[in-house]
């Protein structure tokens, strides 16, 4: 059987730095941060009182007021990001809507109504008074249902929920559906919003994320010896793949190949990296995108500026690639978008997509002395972006539990 080809023709982003791809990228190269004190509760009893949430955001721009009953705020953000792809993607009359399909990531799904459900329920009187919309809220499938559902795709449609990682897997997914001619199109992407008070609470009780209230647009500083952990962030990001022939005939603009990819698991620690399957992931990657090694020019790491994770991954691209691990250019852009979660995969895919095109590295910010265990020689591309032809980029997502992926994409070649 003869695998199809898959293109990217499509993208969509709201996140902490861009509330769509022009803003994301204007933010990315002059090397912004997200980060800020939090303002959907009152933080100040917790140990962290920041984070990159999403800025000028009002559901009603978006939503009617029904709606936005509806809808949990990870659901909202998946719903405008796809919109943005899908309009991107300027699809045309004719298409098979039964072989366009969906396949998103989400990490948590819907934390803000499960709380405030719950919460409203112990502190009532005991009578169960839920809204009826509750179960429809939280569970993690409803965004890439949404979806569907207001668009007609009546294609292959399911959630991946592999914690940080979800998004790169629904991306992966989506791209094995389409080479192996299941469907013509395929929306893939994720969305989170965690940053609620169980959300924040639960990561400070875990002592995952960074506590530097007094300063924290500097707080997620990946790589930096006096990183204290990851800052947390919501959004969504979605991209539009399509089977190369199909795009072509219908005259779609194309950013870029997806070329390949792979998912494994480290099958070592709930947390904590070992390294192995970082190496093993981009290995199979490559292998799986028929791509050499040296043919890499960038590489958008995990980098969550934890203390494990950020020593594991350096090492795993040197084990992989010696010596040319010397020639790539690294960058970290949860240092300026923080920590998207389930979404991280599919935002950091969109900017590893879009540095491609405008042959520019976006920097690791927030960096003022290296962590002496890494190696001075590889490029991190700190504090500010670098000119660069990137043929091939690679993007890293690593979860709790041990899930690991990996995508591959290249500049389209006829």
């Amino acid at each position: 059987m003869e695998l199809k080809r898959v293109v990217i023709t499509g993208l969509g982003t709201i996140n902490p730095v861009g509330n769509n791809i022009s803003e994301f990228w204007d933010s990315l190269k002059n090397g912004v941060s997200g980060a800020a004190p939090i303002t959907r509760f009152d933080a100040s009893k917790f140990r962290t009182q920041f984070a990159c949430e999403v800025k000028n955001y009002d559901p009603k721009a978006f939503f009617d007021r029904k709606e936005v009953r509806k809808l949990d705020r990870f659901s909202q953000f998946g719903i405008i990001a796809g919109d943005q792809a899908i309009a991107d993607a300027k699809m045309t009359e004719g298409i098979n809507l039964k072989r366009v399909g969906i396949i998103w990531g989400v990490g948590i799904g819907g934390l803000e109504t499960f709380y405030e459900e719950d919460k409203n329920f112990v502190l009532g009187d005991g009578t169960p008074r839920f809204s009826p919309f509750y179960i429809p809220k939280i569970i993690a499938n409803m965004a890439g249902g949404h979806i569907a559902i207001k668009h007609g795709f009546k294609g292959p449609n399911f959630t991946t929920v592999s914690a940080c990682s979800s998004s790169s897997h629904a991306i992966y997914s989506a791209f094995n559906e389409i080479r192996l001619g299941k469907a013509d199109m395929m929306l893939a992407g994720g969305s989170e919003a965690a940053i609620t008070q169980a959300g924040v609470g639960g990561f400070n009780s875990m002592k995952a994320i960074s506590t530097r209230n007094d300063d924290p647009k500097t707080a997620s500083r990946p790589f930096d010896k006096d990183r204290d952990g990851f800052v947390m962030a919501e959004g969504a990001g979605a991209l539009m793949l399509e089977e190369y022939d199909h795009a072509v005939k219908r005259g779609a603009t194309i950013y870029a190949e997806l070329a390949g990819g792979a998912v494994n698991d480290d099958a070592y620690h709930m947390t904590a990296p070992s390294g192995e399957g970082a190496l093993d992931v981009m290995k199979l990657a490559l292998e799986d995108a028929n791509v050499n090694l040296e043919d890499v020019d960038y590489i958008n790491v995990h980098g969550t500026s934890t203390g494990l994770g950020d020593i594991s991954e350096p090492g795993a691209i040197k084990g992989v690639f010696g010596e040319h691990a010397y020639e790539l250019n690294i960058s970290s852009t949860k240092s300026m978008t923080g920590h998207l979660l389930g979404a991280a995969g599919a935002v950091e895919a969109i900017a590893s997509v879009l540095a491609m095109n405008n042959s520019l590295v976006p920097p690791t910010i927030n960096h003022f002395e290296l962590d002496p265990e890494l190696d001075p020689k590889m490029n991190f591309t700190f504090n500010k972006a670098q000119q660069r032809d990137i043929k091939v980029a690679m993007s890293n997502t690593f979860g709790f539990g041990g899930h690991n992926a990996c995508i591959v994409v290249k500049q389209i070649a006829e």
